[in-house]
C-alpha cells in the first residue's frame, strides 16, 4: 500500500519524505500554512515525486474543469481534487478526456464511489473517520469500494483519507486499499512502540557496560 501524507507543512512533509510516495492537500491545510496556494503545492513537488493532489474552489463544473487545466500546469505530478457531485463528476469526465489525473474526494457510499470510477477517476477519497465520527462504520466502505472495483477491473484507486489512527492504516492495508493517506501525527505514531522504546533503551544503558 502507498502512503501519502494530508498536510500542507512543508517541513513535515520534508522529514517524512523518504517514505511518501504522495501528498494529499486542500484549501484549508493551505490556508493554515498561511502561504500562497500556488507556492505551496510547486514547493512540494521538489520533495516529493509522487501524485499531489491539489483541490478545485468552484462548484460548477466548467470552472472546476479551468481551475483543473491551470493548476495541473504548475507540475506534471499535480492532480484535481474535485468533490463527490453532479459537476464535480462531470467535471472528472472532461479533465481525464483530457489527460488529467482526478481525485474525486468526499466519498461517503460505495455508489458514489462507482459512478466515480464510471467517470474515470485516477483515485477516489473515502472519508472514513467522519463515518466513524456519525456512528458508522468507515472501513466497511473501504472493503465495499475494493471490492466493487475488483468485480469489474476499474483502474481507480481507493485512497483512504480521513484517518485518524495507526489501526486505520493497517485495517485499510489488509482490506487491499491502495493508498492511504495520513496526517503527520498518525505517520509519527506508526514509527513507535512501547517495546521498541524499552528494548532500546536497555540496549543503550548495556552499551555503556561493554568494556572499550
Amino acid at each position: 500500500m502507498k502512503l501519502f501524507i494530508d498536510t500542507a507543512e512543508v517541513d513535515d512533509i520534508r522529514k517524512y519524505a523518504f517514505i511518501l510516495d504522495g501528498v494529499t492537500t486542500n484549501p484549508t491545510l493551505i490556508m493554515k500554512s498561511g502561504r500562497k496556494f500556488e507556492d505551496v503545492i510547486r514547493e512540494i513537488t521538489s520533495i516529493v515525486d509522487g501524485p499531489i493532489s491539489a483541490e478545485v474552489t468552484s462548484l460548477a463544473s466548467e470552472e472546476m474543469v479551468k481551475q483543473g487545466i491551470e493548476l495541473s500546469k504548475i507540475h506534471r505530478n499535480v492532480i484535481i481534487k474535485v468533490p463527490c457531485t453532479v459537476d464535480g463528476l462531470k467535471a472528472c469526465r472532461e479533465l481525464t478526456k483530457k489527460g488529467i489525473k482526478v481525485n474525486v474526494t468526499l466519498i461517503f457510499s460505495a455508489n458514489q464511489a462507482l459512478l466515480a470510477a464510471k467517470c474515470g477517476a485516477f483515485v477516489v477519497s473515502p472519508f472514513i473517520g467522519r463515518l466513524d465520527d456519525i456512528g458508522q462504520t468507515g472501513l466497511d466502505l473501504v472493503e465495499e469500494i475494493v471490492e466493487i472495483y475488483k468485480n469489474y477491473s476499474f483502474k481507480t484507486q481507493v485512497l483512504v483519507a480521513s484517518v485518524r489512527n495507526p489501526i486505520h492504516v493497517k485495517a485499510a492495508a489488509r482490506i487491499g486499499a491502495h493508498i492511504c493517506t495520513c496526517p503527520t501525527n498518525v505517520i509519527e505514531s506508526m514509527f513507535r512502540h512501547s517495546l521498541t522504546d524499552a528494548g532500546l533503551q536497555k540496549f543503550m544503558e548495556d552499551s555503556k557496560k561493554v568494556k572499550k
